[in-house]
């Protein structure tokens, strides 16, 4: 009971509450679309999505400056790799932030003189770009740990003697294409955190996707996905020793 109620004093903690149930919400709403039955139900979910919604933008009114200070200390990063995709994934955090805020602020009526849909579209493509930034930090990230993987000796008598044990696979399959998913699979297995950063992030590029018109889907699948990134945060989360570093 104390970790949850430790989880829920945070804002973050908050927030990723409220994501999940507003991904539920649209996921159970699309599930339901054609069940006469539930029409009533439908329309309680639609509200409570939307009411979701404008909770986590009152949430996130501080987060602009939150990323302009992890861009600050990414930018320290002796990586080179690394300390570009964060800090341009950080930097089109922030613009996203931004544009969001504004968008609460129209909400609100505190501001009514600009373009809602403008906005909201600069603000999906400031979180595209930021996705695909932490995305490419993913992939730089377990292509290293494949490397080191493949120089371990021990690893290397582990698949040689799974390839041995599978002498079908490879017979049909080529050999190399096999060790390489072998070692793929291996480096995401004993580094939970980048495997459950890379699983969050791909989930997150379908709403930017969808909302963009680049790769159209539809509420099921959006909704589905939001859900379970939404999911690996409060993970994440609530067990730091599964947040990816740094």
């Amino acid at each position: 009971m104390d970790a949850v109620v430790k989880f829920t004093s945070q804002s973050q903690g908050r927030d990723r509450v409220f994501r999940a149930a507003q991904y539920a919400c649209a996921l159970s709403t699309y599930l339901l679309r054609n069940n006469s039955e539930r029409k009533e139900l439908v329309a309680k979910l639609k509200s409570l999505e939307a009411n979701m919604s404008a909770g986590r933008k009152l949430f996130r009114l501080g987060n602009t400056v939150n990323s302009i200070e992890a861009a600050k200390r990414t930018m320290q990063l002796s990586d080179r790799v690394l300390c570009l995709c964060l800090t341009a994934a950080n930097i089109n955090r922030a613009f996203y932030f931004i544009c969001d805020n504004i968008l609460w602020a129209r909400s609100v009526s505190l501001i009514r003189d600009i373009d809602k849909e403008r906005w909201s579209l600069n603000a999906s493509w400031c979180y595209f770009l930021s996705l695909v930034m932490n995305l490419t930090r993913d992939v730089y990230v377990v292509l290293q740990l494949m490397m080191q993987r493949a120089r371990d000796k021990r690893f290397r008598q582990k698949m040689d003697q799974h390839l041995n044990e599978s002498p079908e696979v490879a017979e049909v399959v080529i050999p190399q294409l096999d060790a390489l998913l072998f070692l793929l699979l291996d480096s995401l297995k004993s580094h939970p955190a980048v495997a459950l950063d890379m699983l969050k992030n791909i989930c997150d590029l379908f709403i930017p996707l969808d909302k963009l018109g680049i790769y159209q889907s539809n509420p099921g699948v959006v909704g589905f996905c939001g859900l379970i990134s939404s999911l690996i945060g409060i993970l994440t989360l609530a067990q730091p020793k599964l947040r990816i570093k740094p």
